[in-house]
């Protein structure tokens, strides 16, 4: 960290997020600049999808922080109503220079090491996360050597597309 103490605001894109929208890596910082030691982003995400636990769901409480992260679909329908939104989180985050050092200060919890999710740590030590919302799905990540395959299809058209 002392190599980097004339920064303020550090922002850490995920190496398996390579088309994530600038507007998730731009609403994770707004929120840090809007008060949130730690921001995030998350986007919709369809219900026949929310049982793929390669899909990191959050639920967002009213104030726009996280609640928590899972890899089960959250939150739970247990009416079968329909009308639960999901939300698949983005793997961008922003911190300020103190939320970033008591990060990596902090004991692991059990949740994290059952999710193999890293963000539980410094929610359950009570850490806020702000999470921006945006209204359309997250761009496709890299977990599965199908989503390989799916990431390089998208990239490879688009460079169709741009080329002469």
């Amino acid at each position: 960290m002392k190599a980097f103490g004339g920064f303020d605001l550090c922002v850490n894109v995920q190496g398996d997020e390579p088309l994530i929208a600038v507007e998730a890596i731009r609403g994770a910082v707004e929120r840090v600049s809007g008060g949130d030691p730690i921001g995030t982003a998350a986007g919709t995400l369809d219900r026949a999808l929310a049982g793929d636990p390669s899909r990191v769901k959050v639920v967002v409480g009213p104030t726009g922080r996280a609640l928590y992260f899972s890899r089960a679909p959250i939150p739970f329908d247990r009416d079968g109503s329909g009308g639960v939104a999901y939300h698949q989180h983005v793997g961008v985050y922003a911190y300020t220079r103190d939320a970033l050092e008591r990060w990596v200060r902090l004991p692991p919890v059990p949740e994290e090491t059952w999710e193999r999710l890293e963000q539980l740590r410094p929610l359950a030590h009570g850490i806020p996360i702000g999470v921006a919302l945006f209204d359309r799905p997250a761009a496709p990540g890299v977990d599965t050597a199908e989503d390989l395959k799916t990431v390089a299809a998208l990239l490879a058209r688009q460079l169709r597309e741009v080329s002469p």
